[in-house]
Order: C-alpha cells, then sequence, then structure tokens
C-alpha cells in the first residue's frame, strides 16, 4: 500500500512515498526567494508546486498507479475536530478561496487531490492546525469579549501521542496524557480520552515564551507598552511572535546555540532554566484538568533533543506523571500513517463540512 505524501512549507515542499510503514523515501524540495518571488499570492503557487513534484517523481522512476492514496498537509479550515479527512469539495472550496487565512499549507490538500483525481484514488489531510477539541469549561478566559483558542501542533502532538501509546500497549481513546510541542512555537496540550481537551493558544496568545515567542505577558506592562507611542500594531505582533523569547533576550532563535551559550554565560543559563520552569508549570496546569490522573507526560520537537532542558522539566514534573521523550517532529511520517489508518479500515475518514 503505497501513500504519497504533500507537504508545502513557505519556502520549502516536502515530499515522501510510504509503502505501508516503510519510508521508501523522504526530500525536501527548498524554493529560493526569486523561484517563488513572480507570485502574487501563495494560492498562485499552486502549479509551480504541483509540477515540480511531479518532476521529482517522474525522476525516481515512480508511476502515480502505484499509489493508493495520496495526503497532504492540512491547511487553514474551519475549526474541526482530530483525524483523518478526505479532501472533498468543501474543502477545496475553502481552501482555494484562503477563506480561513492564506498559508502555503493550503496547498496541501489541493495538490493531493489534484494528483489523487489523476489515477481515481483518495485524497486526504490529517490533523490540521485548526484543530479544535477544547471542552467548554477551557475556554473562558475571564472576560466575555475574549475567548480561549485552540491553536497547537496537532499533528505531531497526536502521532507522538499515539506512539506512546503503540510502545506500551495502550489506547489512545482511553489515556490522559499531557503532551508538549517545543520547537519555534510551544503547546501544551491535555490530551484526554482521544480529544485534545485543554491547549494554550501556541500562536500568539497564552503559554511559556519559546525561541521566538514572547508567551504569556503581564497584562497591564503588555497595555502600557502597547499605548507608549514607542511602537506600530504590527511591530508589537512581532515582538510577541517572531521576535519574542530568546530572541529578544539574545538576539537568536537558536536553540543550540542558546545551549552553547548557557554552558559559559549564567545570565543565558538562567533564561533557559526559566523557560523550563513555564513549560514545566504549564504541565502542571493542563493535568489539573483530569484532577492530576495522567497516564504520561510526552515531550516532543525539536527542543526536546536539549537534554539539559528535558532533564529541568523531568526534574520539576516527574512527580505528577512519568517522563517519556520523543525528540523531532516527524510530519511525513505522521501524515503517511493518518491516512494508512484510514486506507486500512483502522479508522474511518472524517467529512469537512466547512
Amino acid at each position: 500500500m503505497k501513500i504519497l505524501i504533500v507537504n508545502p512549507g513557505s519556502t520549502s515542499t516536502k515530499m515522501g512515498l510510504y509503502d505501508g510503514e516503510a519510508a521508501v523515501f523522504e526530500h525536501t524540495l527548498r524554493h529560493k526567494v526569486e523561484e517563488l518571488s513572480p507570485f502574487a499570492s501563495i494560492s498562485d503557487q499552486y502549479d509551480f508546486r504541483k509540477q515540480i513534484i511531479a518532476s521529482e517523481l517522474e525522476s525516481r522512476g515512480i508511476a502515480l498507479d502505484d499509489i493508493a492514496g495520496v495526503v497532504g498537509m492540512g491547511g487553514l479550515l474551519s475549526p474541526l475536530a482530530g483525524g483523518t479527512y478526505l479532501v472533498n469539495d468543501a474543502m477545496v472550496a475553502d481552501l482555494r478561496s484562503s477563506k480561513y487565512g492564506e498559508h502555503a499549507s493550503n496547498l496541501g490538500g489541493l495538490i493531493a487531490r489534484a494528483l489523487a483525481d489523476e489515477i481515481g484514488v483518495p485524497s486526504y489531510i490529517v490533523d490540521p492546525v485548526v484543530v479544535d477539541e477544547m471542552e467548554d469549561v477551557f475556554r473562558i478566559s475571564g472576560h466575555p469579549e475574549i475567548k480561549r483558542r485552540s491553536i497547537f501542533h496537532a499533528l505531531n502532538q497526536k502521532a507522538t501521542a499515539r506512539n506512546f501509546c503503540t510502545e506500551h500497549g495502550k489506547k489512545y481513546n482511553e489515556v490522559n496524557l499531557v503532551v508538549v510541542h517545543m520547537g519555534g512555537g510551544i503547546s501544551v496540550s491535555l490530551h484526554s480520552k482521544g480529544r485534545a481537551i485543554d491547549t494554550n493558544n501556541a500562536l500568539g496568545g497564552c503559554g511559556p515564551f519559546t525561541p521566538e515567542r514572547s508567551g504569556g505577558l503581564p497584562s497591564f506592562d503588555l497595555i502600557d507598552l502597547c499605548f507608549s507611542g514607542k511602537y506600530t500594531h504590527k511591530e508589537v505582533k512581532s515582538m510577541l511572535v517572531g521576535k519574542g523569547g530568546m530572541s529578544a533576550y539574545f538576539n537568536t532563535n537558536s536553540m543550540m546555540d542558546i545551549e552553547n551559550m548557557a554552558a559559559t554565560d549564567p545570565k543565558v543559563k538562567l533564561v533557559m532554566d526559566a523557560m523550563a520552569l513555564q513549560i514545566s508549570k504549564y504541565i502542571a496546569e493542563m493535568s489539573v484538568g483530569v484532577c492530576g490522573k495522567l497516564d504520561a507526560i510526552l515531550l516532543t520537537g525539536g527542543i526536546a533533543h536539549a537534554k539539559p532542558i528535558t532533564d529541568e522539566i523531568t526534574r520539576r514534573i516527574g512527580f505528577i506523571a512519568p517522563v517519556h521523550i520523543y525528540p523531532g517532529e516527524d510530519e511525513i511520517s505522521a501524515l503517511a500513517g493518518g491516512a494508512r489508518r484510514v486506507l486500512t479500515g483502522e479508522e474511518e475518514a472524517r467529512i469537512y463540512q466547512g
């Protein structure tokens, strides 16, 4: 059972081919600025991206008629439950029009559908960032004009949770887990009985600070900053997302650099320890949602490679539940897994309503 995977990013197109659970190949096509500059919008890149994928397959001697299904990275859509979704006409319409926002990942479902239609096989997306399974009690913020929102690394978190369950003979829909994705953004989520019932807004809301995001800041101080006259609306948002966190403190978002600096500079180590502390506090906060009855705490993402950080987090929250570490983020494998579960009948494909 061969599955083709398409994962468009802002300056790259990742792709792969899986035969069952085995990777036939994974490859990243990098795009130079001059290649993308002729396109006025991301949606205008559709033909360009589709053609380079077709060319890559041809160069590898891979025929489309050998493929059982095509899966793409999920884009910005209406909030939906987690799972594998068939790319239907309603989804195509919302992705083409960028109804819920424009992002390179919107091309994932569109290209998957086009390639799959050529050979008469189904196309899918899996656990996009708009997955929203929050229970209503967790949406309350403290003011009726502001609701807590679910924006998190759903694909990697759910794939990591399933990997843990497979390894330990458990079922995802029977366990309580806190899963932490640690990368450029950090999301801390409570997974209970197969659903992410609580999470921080990992893009521009609450949560720990990250290599490039400020996380939750003291409200009055942030208000004063906004009305100080020093910064524009756009500049303040950039301070929160893109130029916040470690980038604001040390002018780098590379955790490898930060880790090396911390080895000799106590000030850098202090801030790195503070990030680990904030992550730990949010893990503890999430555990309260199930009265502390957790089966495990899972640390994943690129920063999970950093042993000083995972050790510090484990030291602080190991009393709550066992900690398991899954370094990195394997989106291609996670996408293939979602499609494979549907094609083998383990799960039913969900239908997007828009």
